[in-house]
């Protein structure tokens, strides 16, 4: 590891747990708060307390001066700052010695055939580690603002919610989506330090816009879930879709593919509005 990928490393692992624990009240964790303090969130002996740690191995930890915590001082933080399992996860990626290099996206014809293959009223696409849209159904193109037109919407979900007005048509919900899209980057970066199109990537986006320099300074952890999301659809209005993430494994050197699948209740409105916008995207296709 060279002095440049060294303090990378190091500055990732500070900032995630300064972020942390300047979220946790320090009432929530029986210690008096109040306005004397002067900074937010707990101290870094309180922490330190808590987990059962010196305050100077703390100190050196979030620091960068020590880079390989046992896994019991891990569980023993993630304790202390009430990490949830996507959180604990992304802090024992940043500790490890072993992150990966910038792997490269493949689809296969396999994944293509499949996606095609749930055409039918079920919208589905498919994003890398840089949130980028690899593959699509035609539904989901519609779907998701015109994926299948370069021109309509950039093809990077990031930078189309950030710097894109129309993505706050297309999600109602965009603040939680927003977030959502922030927490998945920086899970990314923590797997990936290495790679420089994922760098710049958020180097472009925390200098194009301030909602997500906001969210990124939080220190936002997102795994893809399922779910329910609200889309809005210009021929359909307000449509409110159950969703679920399948993960792709990777080939060696390649990056593994998530796909999202929507998909509604038969018998629902929003069913109806899914099968509307498939035949009318066909009609335009035969045309």
């Amino acid at each position: 590891m060279n002095g440049v990928e060294h303090t990378r490393r190091t500055n990732d692992i500070g900032d995630f747990l300064r972020a942390r624990r300047g979220r946790v009240a320090p009432e929530s964790v029986g210690l008096p708060g109040g306005p004397r303090r002067r900074v937010r969130g707990l101290r870094r002996e309180e922490l330190a307390q808590l987990a059962g740690i010196s305050v100077d191995y703390y100190v050196r930890l979030e620091q960068g001066r020590a880079t390989q915590p046992s896994p019991d001082v891990l569980d023993a933080l993630a304790r202390a700052l009430g990490l949830d399992t996507a959180e604990r996860r992304h802090l024992a990626t940043l500790t490890a010695t072993d992150r990966g290099p910038a792997p490269t996206p493949r689809v296969s014809p396999l994944l293509r055939r499949i996606l095609d293959s749930v055409a039918d009223g079920f919208p589905a696409f498919a994003t890398d580690h840089r949130l980028d849209v690899v593959a699509w159904n035609s539904l989901g193109a519609e779907l998701l603002g015109g994926l299948g037109d370069p021109a309509r919407r950039d093809r990077n979900n990031a930078r189309f919610l950030f710097l894109d007005p129309a993505s706050k048509d297309t999600h109602p919900d965009w603040t939680d989506r927003a977030a959502e899209t922030v927490g998945q980057l920086r899970v990314s970066a923590g797997r990936y330090p290495d790679d420089r199109q994922l760098a710049g990537l958020i180097a472009e986006l925390t200098d194009r816009s301030a909602e997500f320099r906001a969210i990124w300074d939080s220190g936002e952890v997102v795994m893809c879930a399922a779910g329910r999301k609200r889309l809005w659809h210009p021929r359909t209005g307000l449509l409110t879709l159950d969703f679920e993430t399948l993960h792709v494994p990777a080939a060696p050197g390649e990056t593994g593919l998530v796909v999202h699948v929507f998909g509604a209740e038969e018998g629902t409105e929003a069913a109806a509005a899914l099968d509307r916008i498939a035949a009318e995207d066909l009609a335009g296709r035969r045309a």
